[in-house]
């Protein structure tokens, strides 16, 4: 045998060796267990080196660039609160007007895109500008000091929704933001959550592909705003899956075309206990009984809703989805 024979390396393994394209990068000053982080990381990574990011302020871009420092490896701008999607559209125009394909991201927390950014994102959609916009939904405004937003869920603890004599946390629904954004016939709308890497990954390569506006909503834990451990972020971020109250779905044109299936539906109890934010609904008080019940039912309106419960095991439903498995199935 030759000593280049020797030397050869199958293609399989050598794939296995070489190390991943970080758009984010390790170092930067994220809280232990920031699902943000995680969720930053996962979609550059599937994204790969040819995209450029509008990013609006918020805690992601707080704790990536700490001057003179930057953990970013693509090309990445800072606007504000309101405008993350109006920067995103004239860069999209100006590479266009140049002939250049890279990808353009905006990316914003909820409280940029739910709220204070909404107007941008909205007319974004409604002009057909081909960015992928990726909402880090940690479900309050986390860098500024917890405050809800409307994106944080009904009866929630936050320093703007406490809980007292007059209510039981806050007293207004989440938005239902993905509904809003699908009612702009955009090309593809979709829902993610930390805790199955692999569908954020499947998510963001199928927006890749699209010529036009896409949109994906992370759900991503926050330990400092909702009162939990960092070690627990993933295990939280899967219970809110498996009890419905943030469903996994995928929309076309405004028409659903997939759901993440449920294999066995946990109770929103499951949920809430671990976080602090909702640990008044756990004392001996009649109106938390109330909330609980209020929340169970949002949950099996979701499940019915977007058909969520399961026939059968499935190897891509809510408990499949992220298993490693021997040969199985794995989506990207």
């Amino acid at each position: 045998m030759s000593d280049l024979a020797e030397t050869l390396m199958p293609i399989a393994e050598l794939r296995r060796n070489q190390p991943r394209f970080r758009g984010l990068e390790a170092g930067h000053l994220a809280c232990l267990g920031c699902g943000q982080a995680l969720a930053a990381r996962l979609v550059t990574e599937a994204a790969g080196p040819d995209v450029v990011v509008a990013n609006a302020t918020g805690c992601l871009e707080v704790f990536t660039t700490a001057w003179p420092q930057s953990a970013w490896r693509v090309p990445w701008l800072h606007s504000l609160f309101e405008n993350a999607a109006a920067v995103a559209s004239g860069m999209e125009a100006a590479l266009r007007a140049q002939g250049k394909s890279s990808k353009v991201f905006a990316f914003g927390g909820d409280g940029g895109t739910f709220d204070i950014g909404f107007q941008a994102l909205s007319g974004m959609l409604e002009r057909g500008h081909n960015v992928l916009y990726v909402c880090f939904d940690n479900e309050a405004y986390m860098n500024t000091g917890v405050q809800r937003s409307s994106s944080t869920p009904h009866a929630a603890m936050t320093t703007t929704s406490p809980p007292g004599k007059a209510r039981m946390g806050k007293r207004h629904l989440k938005k239902d933001i993905i509904s809003i954004i699908a009612a702009h016939n955009i090309p593809y709308a979709a829902t993610a959550s930390v805790a199955y890497p692999s569908d954020i990954r499947k998510k963001v390569r199928r927006a890749l592909e699209i010529d036009g506006p896409a949109f994906i909503n992370i759900h991503s834990p926050c330990p400092l705003g909702w009162g939990h451990d960092g070690s627990l972020s993933i295990e939280v971020a899967r219970l809110a899956v498996e009890c419905g109250l943030f469903p996994i779905i995928e929309l076309e044109r405004g028409a659903l075309t997939g759901t993440m299936p449920l294999r066995a539906p946990r109770p929103v109890t499951d949920y809430l206990k671990p976080q602090q934010r909702f640990a008044h609904l756990f004392q001996n008080d009649p109106r938390a009984k109330e909330e609980l019940e209020h929340l169970q039912a949002l949950a099996d309106h979701n499940i019915e809703t977007y058909g969520l419960r399961g026939e059968r095991p499935d190897p891509l439903d809510s408990a499949g989805a992220d298993t490693v498995r021997r040969g199985g199935v794995r989506w990207a």
